[in-house]
């Protein structure tokens, strides 16, 4: 890994600015420790309505704890976290969850006793309209037809890729306001991480507004709108996908393998 990558690029935004637009989230000044080692230093971005946002990085640059914490599973020590002018900081994860914020976590942590089925409707379990979950499910098997064909099988005997595809599909059934997607490429083959970025493109275009946080920063940038570069639990750079796969530091730091 090279050298950290000077703050270049577009300067963070005003996340106070926009934390009460209507489907924004918005993190300012975050900082996040375990025990006595700070894993997140005082990060602030935001994610808008209708955008795919990616949040790049090395191993143990701080993206998940980052993810994490917004999901309400680590307190920040300093800061805000709001979403469409709601204050979710102290908030526990049921409640971020009932806010419209659903996370398909690194390690896919599926329920590999149960079937697919099964776990599918236990990411709906906070949803009142339990009569639209049928369509719900249709929704989930049209982007991957394996888990219809999966249906009744146990979790735990699923691929790699049939089980990351069954993560999001439990993100989905939540019918999320916003989705929180941690490493969906991690440990794939080629061929699957190529069909999971086919679904994301998918969603973003379907106007499903997302967070991306993955350590393959060529794909993220192929399909985000705007992306944050995160090393040591600082952000060191931001500014439109584009761009930044255009930018010779970004390039060497990240795009030279698809690892990132």
């Amino acid at each position: 890994m090279s050298a950290p990558i000077p703050a270049t690029a577009s300067p963070q935004p005003n996340a106070t600015a926009t934390a009460t637009a209507e489907g924004t989230l918005a993190l300012r000044d975050v900082r996040v420790f375990y025990g006595a080692i700070q894993a997140v230093k005082g990060i602030s971005l935001e994610v808008r309505e209708r955008e795919l946002v990616a949040l790049v990085g090395a191993n143990g640059a701080g993206k998940t704890t980052t993810l994490r914490t917004i999901s309400g599973l680590f307190r920040p020590k300093t800061g805000t976290i709001a979403y469409g002018g709601a204050d979710l900081t102290r908030l526990e994860p049921h409640q971020i969850v009932a806010r419209g914020i659903a996370q398909a976590p690194e390690g896919r942590q599926i329920f590999g006793g149960l079937t697919v089925r099964e776990n599918l409707l236990l990411g709906a379990t906070r949803r009142r309209d339990r009569d639209a979950l049928g369509g719900e499910l249709e929704r989930v098997f049209a982007l991957f037809p394996v888990l219809q064909e999966r249906i009744g099988q146990k979790a735990g005997t699923m691929s790699g890729g049939e089980q990351q595809m069954l993560a999001i599909g439990r993100a989905l059934m939540a019918k999320p306001r916003l989705l929180l997607l941690d490493e969906p490429s991690l440990g794939l083959a080629p061929l699957l991480v190529g069909r999971i970025f086919e679904v994301i493109a998918r969603l973003k275009e379907e106007g499903v507004t997302m967070l991306l946080v993955e350590q393959n920063a060529r794909k993220a940038l192929e399909v985000a709108d705007r992306a944050y570069v995160m090393e040591t639990g600082i952000i060191t750079m931001n500014g439109a996908a584009k761009e930044l796969a255009a930018n010779p530091e970004i390039e060497r730091a990240y795009l030279g393998h698809a690892g990132g």
